[in-house]
């Protein structure tokens, strides 16, 4: 019978080897994603999004078709090697459009869970209302803020989704959101380091004076 640990580390190359085959299996292309725009606003392989947000998500994505928008919400949960999320989501445009040549301009919102990072891509005929340097800032900073401030993809989406109709609705970029700074608030009231400092200070002045005083005294008490 063969010792037990060389059976135990060629299970764990085994192991090992079979999860190293399974990862570009789980790495996501192009071609994991309908061929043409689904009915589905949202698709959420990543599981980022509850059940209500996900219908709440749905909602807002179905309004832009008044402005004859097909929008979507993709989140992915591993990119192929070497791929960007932004090649990702234009590639994703292109054959959408493709497929249904002439019908409404996509608008194509992604989410990488791995790296928290967001892209935005339109097809090219809507570039002409959402221009390139406003895609981009909605992506870094509309959805990128409040995804580094602690994985709200709630509200990066919806904010988002409400900056891009706001411009699609012929009225001016109202911007990224503001970055909170933490102000210090000056004040009088002695913090808890500088009390602790200030009575240091007095007791090595109470000291000095009593280490002097007192030797003084003493030696003319004596020398009397």
């Amino acid at each position: 019978m063969p010792p037990l640990l060389p059976r135990l580390l060629a299970a764990l190359a085994v192991l090992v080897f079979q999860f190293l085959l399974l990862q570009p299996l789980l790495a996501a292309g192009v071609d994991d994603y309908p061929a043409e725009a689904p009915q589905q606003r949202l698709i959420d392989p990543a599981g980022l999004f509850s059940r209500s947000t996900a219908k709440e998500l749905e909602h807002r994505l179905e309004d832009f078709e008044a402005g004859h928008v097909q929008a979507h919400l993709v989140s992915v949960d591993r990119l192929d090697y070497g791929l960007e999320l932004e090649s990702l989501g234009s590639q994703m445009v292109e054959r959408w459009s493709q497929a249904n040549p002439g019908r409404d301009s996509n608008l194509l919102l992604l989410i990488d869970a791995q790296t928290n990072t967001a892209a935005v891509v339109a097809s090219p005929d809507l570039l002409m209302q959402l221009p390139e340097d406003l895609l981009i800032s909605t992506a870094d900073s509309t959805m990128g803020i409040p995804m580094r401030m602690g994985s709200r993809y709630r509200q990066a989406s919806l904010d988002a989704l409400n900056r891009l109709e706001v411009v699609l609705n012929g009225a001016d970029d109202p911007g990224p959101p503001e970055q909170q700074v933490q102000v210090e608030i000056v004040t009088n009231i002695p913090t808890q380091a500088e009390t602790a400092a200030g009575s240091g200070f007095t007791w090595v002045v109470v000291l000095l004076v009593v280490g002097t005083i007192v030797p003084m005294l003493t030696w003319w008490v004596f020398s009397r």
